[in-house]
């Protein structure tokens, strides 16, 4: 099986090499590793459809996993053209392209399509409803991948951290020069580690269960609460103050409860994902 995967440098894409290292090894699997801009990797921009299908011409792809996002929630504000090349437009191209050719998509969403209202975790089809920009243009590009697409799962996922820039490493690094550090106590959600995600998406792939996915970890808890388990888990004795919202105003508004239930992951393909406190603590050691 021959998979290409689109930003390979981010945290998800970094999971996804190690969740088949050994199928790489042993010849079952190959990964085509593709981002944009990053010395040393084959170079593919998805907002450019001519160079997706040469791309997938040349490789003969089985599947393309789709990791490339905009993911800056503030900066997406000011820079929604840009985003929403990025997160509507590529994965529409992904589309387009992976039907053309007979080719499995599994394209990678977000609780932020949703606007946080609900007191019970969401499920698959329950309506979006972004509050913001990165919102907008990914639930704009999920529409993309349905209207476009044929073979297509579709992932959405929510508090990603993994191999590179995160919260976990930015409250680590604040816990070296603050004694106590004050973060969000009234937004909730399920932090996720990015192993955990691309370890559900391999579950996915041999199948053909297309349609939309909840994919995060089991359990949830708002930021102050996941910052006290990660400083308890590093033996940090920085203490957290819980604010709201409204004492830390950012650019970009966010869903107050974005708990997604991973139901069609249960009930389809019979997975269940890790607990987010296991998870972090399979992070941290």
């Amino acid at each position: 099986m021959k998979i290409l995967v689109t930003g390979c440098n981010g945290q998800l894409g970094r999971a996804i090499n190690k969740v088949y290292a050994n199928e790489m090894e042993s010849g079952e699997v190959v990964l085509v590793n593709t981002d944009f801009g990053i010395d040393g990797t084959e170079n593919l921009d998805i907002t450019d459809i001519n160079a997706v299908r040469a791309i997938c011409e040349k490789e003969k792809p089985d599947v393309i996993i789709n990791c490339s996002a905009y993911t800056n929630v503030n900066a997406a504000e000011e820079n929604e053209e840009v985003a929403y090349k990025i997160n509507a437009e590529g994965p529409k191209n992904l589309a387009i392209v992976s039907k053309e050719l007979g080719i499995k998509l599994v394209h990678v969403s977000t609780d932020y399509v949703f606007n946080g209202t609900k007191t019970e975790p969401y499920v698959e089809e329950d309506t979006p409803q972004p509050l913001g920009a990165y919102g907008r243009t990914k639930f704009s590009g999920e529409e993309f991948v349905k209207e476009f697409g044929d073979k297509y799962f579709i992932v959405r996922t929510a508090w990603l951290y993994g191999d590179g820039k995160n919260f976990v490493k930015t409250m680590l690094g604040l816990a070296e020069t603050h004694e106590e550090v004050s973060v969000v106590g009234d937004q909730i959600g399920s932090p996720t580690s990015a192993m955990e995600l691309a370890r559900g998406i391999k579950e996915l792939v041999p199948t053909e269960e297309y349609g939309i996915y909840h994919g995060t970890c089991e359990g949830y808890c708002s930021w102050a609460d996941f910052t006290e388990e990660i400083f308890k888990l590093a033996g940090k004795d920085t203490k957290v103050k819980h604010i709201t919202t409204a004492e830390y105003p950012t650019p970009a508004e966010r869903p107050a409860y974005s708990v997604l239930d991973n139901k069609a992951f249960r009930e389809r393909i019979g997975y269940t994902f890790a607990d987010w406190k296991e998870a972090i603590a399979e992070y941290l050691a």
